[in-house]
């Protein structure tokens, strides 16, 4: 069954029980928007006893809140919430009868209304609606309370201006510069999560900007605000400096992956620690800088290895394009290989769009990839370490050296058998 259907059928069982049932938060936000929503929650006065005795095989994803997941439908309690000492978790829990308080504990007014799904009735006891129609993220009540409660919050603000495209209404803005140290003390994992949002739903350039005006990117990113005043050298890049050639480049990415959006924030974070002023503006050595910047961003961040290694890489080869035209067909075939290669195109279309548009490499490439099969690109080996040791040759590390430079010569065409292949070992001075 379709989560929104299994939400309103547990909203329709909790009422023929005789209990106050709404969808709440997101999902009525979403709805009022006219998105379809990701998930539902759904809030009741029935206590968390009465909701596992409905549903017995409801999961107790936050049994000290009384909240449970029943078929992917997160059920909750009403409930207040009194003292953050951790500031992130409430140290005491009050569930209540009514919606009013549990609407008044949450962060955003614009995450605060309740559905009534049979009647379309929207419960609003804090200006959500209001501030939905004017674009505003507004902190429920004193915005320094919210705040100090979760300080996850002062990244989630900008993270829904961001996707909704909203402005931060004022007192809430100016909590949030006033309290963006408090940003540190929160786990590396829930920043993560939230900078991928910001980069990956949409409004990522305008979800920077913000940060950058919060104070809270100087605390998060400080290796990314760096970027401001780095001047490039305008034949090249006419768009302006190392920030405003990444701004645009964040602009015009449509929902990326995550490797790739962190690939298009980071692949210049060399040239700060690079810069020179020559017979031109130059950054020699930026992307072997570049990988050691983000590697400790990605370490600080505990990004797992898969995403990590994607995100290097990327940074890595960014400027391999621009040697296309003089490769050997052996290197130029190993770059067409690497794994995820299109985001590799992406990432350099994206940069050529916004610098000198010189996308000849960006075309050629394209149509070598047209021309070239799976089986030209990665052929099967002519030759193993097991076919070397039966050929007579003692097992070393120059094994590794004669199969590479017997793939290099059947990638360019010049061997195709095995009996070819030894020949050209044995040739080398090999034996």
């Amino acid at each position: 069954m379709p989560e929104a259907a299994r939400a309103r059928e547990i909203v329709d069982q909790l009422k023929g029980r005789g209990h106050q049932a709404y969808f709440v938060g997101g999902c009525v936000r979403d709805l009022l928007l006219g998105i379809a929503p990701k998930d539902y929650d759904v809030a009741t006065d029935a206590r968390p006893a009465e909701l596992l005795r409905m549903y017995p095989h409801a999961a107790q994803v936050g049994a000290h809140f009384g909240v449970v997941l029943v078929d992917g439908v997160e059920v909750a309690t009403f409930r207040s919430d009194a003292g953050y000492s951790d500031g992130r978790r409430p140290d005491q829990v009050v569930f209540e009868s009514g919606p009013r308080e549990d609407a008044l504990r949450r962060d955003f007014t614009i995450n605060g209304l309740f559905l009534e799904p049979d009647t379309g009735e929207v419960l609003d006891f804090a200006t959500g609606r209001a501030d939905l129609a004017a674009g505003l993220i507004r902190a429920i009540g004193d915005p320094d309370k919210r705040f100090a409660e979760d300080h996850l919050r002062l990244l989630r603000a900008v993270r829904f201006a961001a996707r909704f495209r909203f402005s931060i209404e004022p007192v809430t803005f100016s909590a949030i510069e006033r309290l963006a140290s408090r940003i540190a003390d929160v786990s590396a994992e829930r920043v993560r999560d939230e900078l991928n949002r910001i980069l990956t739903e949409g409004g990522a350039r305008y979800g920077f900007e913000l940060l950058d005006a919060t104070g809270l990117l100087a605390y998060l990113l400080p290796e990314v605000k760096r970027y401001q005043g780095v001047e490039q050298p305008p034949e090249y890049h006419p768009e302006g400096d190392v920030w405003t050639h990444t701004m645009l480049m964040l602009e015009a990415m449509d929902h990326p992956s995550v490797p790739l959006a962190w690939g298009v924030l980071l692949h210049d974070c060399g040239k700060p620690d690079t810069f020179v002023r020559a017979d031109r503006i130059r950054f020699n050595g930026h992307v072997e800088q570049g990988i050691q910047i983000a590697r400790g961003i990605l370490r600080r961040l505990r990004f797992s290895n898969e995403e990590a290694a994607q995100i290097e890489a990327l940074i890595a080869h960014h400027m391999q394009f621009k040697d296309v035209p003089n490769m050997r067909q052996s290197t130029l075939k190993r770059f067409l290989r690497l794994p995820r290669f299109d985001e590799h195109m992406a990432l350099h279309y994206l940069d050529v769009a916004f610098s000198n548009r010189n996308f000849s490499s960006h075309q050629m490439v394209e149509q070598k990839l047209q021309e070239l099969g799976h089986e030209q690109l990665k052929p099967a080996p002519l030759l193993t370490g097991n076919d070397l040791i039966a050929a007579g040759y003692t097992p070393g590390p120059q094994f590794a050296k004669w199969l590479e430079l017997v793939e290099d010569a059947q990638l360019e065409g010049r061997v195709s058998t095995a009996e070819e292949a030894l020949e050209l070992i044995r040739g080398s001075g090999s034996s």
